[in-house]
């Protein structure tokens, strides 16, 4: 038998949510992290508005993208303020149709991802993820979250382990990651879509809104570990020999 080496599995990317302050936005992009998010959902406590999303997006480097989060907007409100953020993802965390998000999307061209909400404890496995990417198929990915009440992240996490194992679509976990469980997180869902991303909030905050660099270097340290462990546990293939 030859050993020779497996091919390099795709790093996790990274995207900080809910930025409100330049400080942070600093930070965000000084760790390497590749997208920052801006809620655009008035009743959160993280809200910006559009011009606000749009001054602190200038202050972005190339190649760090801004995604744009909405909850049931009207396709004339999202639309109005991608055009303020040039490049920016849409991000659909409300009660938005198939439909509603592609032709939504589709005014200005725009890639987007949908949140599917899990429900915390024994309940998980009765949402049925296979489908719900099956019906959102148009998205760029999708992006597993505790449902909480209300709309938005509400920092709890999920049970992983009662995820299905094989999703046909990039996935995004979030919901309650921290620095400390982050990288048990990557671990377990990663297996279960094509690729996978992470989307922290108020597991990087000092208050709501309100960033700790501190914490989101530990986040991104803690993201890159796990790329680690998986790289090394598919580090070798063994091949016959001719």
């Amino acid at each position: 038998m030859t050993t020779l080496p497996a091919p390099t599995l795709p790093r996790t990317r990274i995207k900080i949510c809910g930025l409100t302050r330049e400080e942070d936005l600093d930070a965000v992009v000084a760790s390497g992290a590749d997208a920052v998010g801006f809620v655009l959902y008035p009743p959160s406590p993280r809200y910006v508005s559009p011009a606000r999303a749009a001054e602190l997006a200038r202050r972005l480097p190339p190649f760090v993208s801004p995604v744009l989060l909405f909850v049931n907007s009207p396709a004339a409100e999202v639309e109005a303020a991608c055009a303020q953020v040039p490049g920016a993802v849409i991000q659909f965390h409300g009660d938005e149709s198939p439909a509603q998000c592609a032709q939504t999307a589709a005014l200005g061209q725009r890639p987007w991802l949908r949140a599917a909400r899990i429900p915390l404890g024994s309940d998980a496995p009765a949402f049925d993820l296979v489908k719900y990417a099956a019906d959102y198929k148009e998205a760029r990915a999708i992006l597993l979250d505790a449902h909480v009440d209300g709309y938005g992240g509400g920092g709890k996490t999920f049970n992983w382990s009662l995820l299905p194992p094989s999703v046909n679509s990039h996935l995004v976990l979030s919901g309650g990651l921290t620095p400390a469980n982050v990288t048990d997180g990557i671990l377990q869902v990663r297996p279960r879509g094509w690729s996978l991303a992470v989307d922290v909030s108020s597991g990087v905050e000092v208050s709501k809104g309100i960033k700790s660099p501190e914490k989101i270097f530990q986040f991104v340290a803690a993201v890159r570990a796990a790329d680690e462990q998986l790289a090394k546990a598919s580090s070798h293939v063994q091949l016959p020999t001719t």
